[in-house]
């Protein structure tokens, strides 16, 4: 007879509204980490000590914006959050401080969130949705210097990017970006080109989320409707389907492979986390815990497999956090 799923190692209480983004750094090793930054609807950023599991601190400033992405820049104290308001913030967390020292402005309406890609020592590559609704912008950070603007054919008829991906397929090699669009195709992107390579249609309504595999050129999108897909970039640099998967109920918000690329993980509208061996798409476990709509599942970048946790975030205000399948 089968297990049962787990319950959650713990969960964290204390946001006032829905979260939706989580950010884990637990790889430094001062003693006061690990650590997980979490986004919330009321503009908030909550700073989790994964340790004592208590609240460390809180960021504001957004002006009740809501939060769609945090993420940290090399190291614990350097954050960089999307919001609501249309702009990119750059946070100081050093010594105590809690400064915004930079900001970017996207001016874009939607709710996609941005990609981060460490390209060299202190220097990485950020995609952000662009002005233009079907827009989306590349930028290198930490000089916010423009490497290129991804538009695609007038008569392409995407619509909307809603989720973005930078990837390389090995240190120094051309970074290329993978976007999910409305009209439910994922589109490979040339950087170095500026140019489409690739376009995908694996589903029928918008794309909400897509994770990469770089080692297998594998990946795996989720939308409003029931099914997952999984598709992969061929020797002539195509994407082409793979393999799908029927859910029992339509609706994923986010999608995430684990750090070593065994665990996939979703994040869904009927309230449910779903674990899946990645290897074969095979279905292991559905952890029904949360009230709401989960928004977002993040795993953490702790050193030792044996540490590692996977957190997931919900509009009814918690944050699970969990052990799964750590191997032994």
């Amino acid at each position: 007879m089968a297990l049962p799923p787990p319950d959650p190692q713990y969960v964290l209480r204390g946001a006032n509204d829905a979260v939706n983004t989580l950010c884990f750094h637990c790889a430094d090793p001062e003693p006061e980490l690990p650590i997980l930054f979490s986004g919330c609807s009321d503009g908030l950023i909550h700073i989790w000590n994964i340790k004592t599991r208590r609240m460390d601190g809180t960021l504001n400033g957004h002006g009740g914006k809501s939060v769609l992405w945090v993420k940290t820049l090399g190291n614990r104290n350097t954050l960089l959050r999307l919001g609501r308001d249309q702009n990119i913030c750059l946070w100081d967390l050093a010594e105590g401080r809690k400064d915004v020292t930079d900001s970017v402005s996207t001016d874009h309406v939607g709710f996609c969130k941005c990609s981060l890609l460490k390209v060299a020592e202190r220097r990485w590559l950020m995609a952000v949705p662009g002005k233009d609704l079907e827009e989306v912008r590349v930028l290198e950070l930490p000089s916010k210097t423009s490497v290129c603007t991804l538009k695609p054919e007038a008569d392409a008829k995407l619509g909307v990017p809603l989720c973005l991906q930078l990837w390389q397929p090995s240190v120094g090699s051309s970074p290329s970006l993978l976007a999910g669009y409305e009209d439910g195709s994922v589109v490979l992107w040339n950087l170095s080109m500026g140019r489409r390579l690739s376009r995908l249609a694996c589903h029928q309504e918008p794309i909400m989320a897509l994770d990469f595999d770089s080692e297998k050129a594998k990946g795996v999108s989720g939308s409003s409707e029931k099914m997952l897909c999984v598709w992969r970039q061929n020797e002539q640099q195509n994407l082409e389907v793979q393999q799908t998967y029927q859910l029992t109920n339509p609706g994923i918000a986010d999608v995430t492979l684990r750090p070593d690329k065994k665990i996939l993980a979703t994040a869904g509208w009927d309230y449910r986390i779903r674990i899946f061996g990645w290897k074969k798409l095979k279905p292991l476990a559905v952890l029904d815990y949360h009230t709401a709509t989960v928004h977002c599942v993040a795993f953490s970048d702790h050193s030792l497999p044996g540490q590692r946790l996977m957190a997931a975030a919900s509009k009814d205000h918690r944050i699970s956090v969990w052990a799964i399948y750590n191997p032994t």
